[in-house]
This record gives structure tokens, C-alpha cells and sequence, in this order.
């Protein structure tokens, strides 16, 4: 099965879910204070690297917030399963959880199968990290098929505060064709 990838520059899809502690996000929408947003789409409790990378997310969570940049993970977990995997990570982010198949296709994720992971109950997704600007456009995106494939957090930092510092009126990367 494939899935369209979402454009550099498109507007990211506003998908609604809810978050461990009650409620719901928009995950397109930073909370007020922020006006940027990193949407960081994790594999699920099954995933030993997803938990290394959560903790590593917590770590950079200050130079995030510090240039405006609001932080959520999310999964296609169960609230059970995703309130036990953060008992690991502590996360000081908002952890949204039940991404259904359709909303994976609809960011353009790649999707595996049960037989995929050990303790895996469902389709979940694979790594995707979306950073969304103020005006809703999709400013970085990484979209990776396996766990042991995305970009550090500490270069996806200063890399938002190259874009939001001398690139700021640069057009966005990969939009020329």
C-alpha cells in the first residue's frame, strides 16, 4: 500500500486527538504561547527506540519551546498502552494517542502490520516528524520506514532557529518543483 507525502509548504491537516491527562488536540495547532508546532509520530509502547527517542525529545524540549515551538508525540497506541510507555519517558509534551490508518495515509506516513513489531496489537505508523509554522504550512518534514532512521532533535533545533532566524524570508526547502 503507498500514501501520498505531504507537500514542503502545504498546509498540514488538522486532525484532532485525544491526549494522556484528558481532552483533546488539534495536532496542526500549537497551545497559546507557542506559534509553531513539531508533531513527532512515534511506532507505539512496542518500540524500545521510540522510548529512547521520547526521552531524547524531553531533553530538547526547552530550545523547542524557546523559539516558540509547541512539541506533541503521537501514536496509533491505546490510552493504556501509550500511558504505559510514557511511565518510561516522563514526556513534559503532550502525548496524543488512537492515530487511526486513514489519518496515517493522510500524513503521509508509512504504515506496518502487526507481524511488524513484537506486541503489537494493530497497523501503527512508522517515524514521521512534521514542523508546522505559524501560518499552518509544513516548514520540515522527515518521513522514515523504519525506527532506527530519523534526525536529532538538536539539529531539527537549530535548524528551526536558522528558518525562524537569517532564513526567515527564504522560501520554504523542497517547494521549487
Amino acid at each position: 500500500m503507498t500514501s501520498r507525502k505531504l507537500a514542503a509548504g502545504s498546509v498540514f491537516p488538522a486532525i484532532s486527538l485525544p491526549v494522556l491527562g484528558g481532552g483533546r488536540r488539534d495536532i496542526s495547532r500549537p497551545r497559546d504561547g507557542f506559534d509553531w508546532m513539531l508533531v513527532t509520530v512515534y511506532r507505539g509502547k512496542h518500540c524500545p527506540l521510540c522510548t529512547t527517542y521520547l526521552r531524547e525529545l524531553n531533553a530538547a524540549l526547552a530550545d523547542l519551546n524557546a523559539l516558540g515551538v509547541d512539541v506533541i508525540a503521537v501514536s496509533a497506541d491505546s490510552k493504556a498502552r501509550a500511558a504505559a510507555q510514557m511511565e518510561e519517558v516522563s514526556p513534559r509534551f503532550d502525548v496524543a494517542y488512537g492515530l487511526t490508518v486513514p489519518q496515517m495515509q493522510e500524513l503521509g506516513l508509512y504504515v506496518s502490520g502487526p507481524r511488524n513489531g513484537m506486541d503489537v496489537e494493530a497497523p501503527f505508523a512508522e517515524p514521521g516528524l512534521f514542523v508546522i509554522d505559524e501560518a499552518g504550512a509544513l516548514q520540515i518534514t522527515d518521513i522514515s520506514n523504519v525506527p532506527f532512521s530519523r534526525p536529532g532533535l538538536e539539529w531539527i533545533a537549530k535548524g528551526i532557529g536558522f528558518r525562524r532566524g537569517p532564513m526567515k524570508n527564504a522560501p520554504i526547502n523542497g517547494t521549487f518543483a
